[in-house]
């Protein structure tokens, strides 16, 4: 499951590359379309492969966990991240404009913080909620006990990036002189 979770991850990036690759420097807007289209289904074919695994007998474990803890964040930030990279690349290839950075101070900033946070949480939410599809396709709560693992931990970190997150609303950085 482990590198199963990798080789998606693996996926996704080359997919990406090869899509924007096809629009900005082939010129070949369809395959382009059709090559971006794929990305998210690399997630449907790890969530398929992971209850397959399951219903079939597969021994639960933390890299069954690990694979809904990657759809969450890929439902939370995979839209984000294509985004930041076709910026890129119609910036480089293209002439598009320079990307903008995130704001770096102020009330700007503090928002955007909070933002990121939200999507953390999203990730974080849709991460629980397949472990639980997971559970409930299974039927065996004992059984399933391993994939729940690495949420406390991740729940921590959630915990941890939202003192930091909220915390710049209280104090705003200050931009620098």
């Amino acid at each position: 499951m482990l590198a199963l979770i990798v080789a998606c991850e693996i996926a996704f990036w080359l997919l990406l590359l090869l899509g924007l690759t096809a629009r900005y420097l082939l010129r070949a807007r369809k395959m382009s379309t059709v090559l971006l289209i794929c990305v998210p289904l690399v997630d449907v074919l790890l969530l398929a492969a992971s209850v397959v695994d399951l219903r079939g007998g597969g021994e639960a474990s933390i890299p069954h966990g690990l694979a809904a803890i990657y759809l969450g964040v890929s439902v939370a930030f995979g839209g984000q991240m294509v985004r930041w990279s076709d910026q890129r690349f119609a910036h480089w290839f293209a002439g598009g404009p320079s990307p903008g950075r995130p704001p770096k101070a102020g009330r700007e900033h503090a928002a955007h913080e909070r933002q990121q946070w939200l999507r953390h949480l999203l990730a974080y939410v849709v991460g629980a909620a397949v472990m639980g599809l997971f559970t409930l396709l299974v039927g065996d709560h004992a059984r399933m006990a391993p994939i729940w693992a690495p949420m406390g931990v991740w729940a921590v970190v959630v915990v941890v990036d939202f003192v930091i997150s909220f915390s710049y609303t209280l104090a705003p950085r200050k931009a620098k002189s």
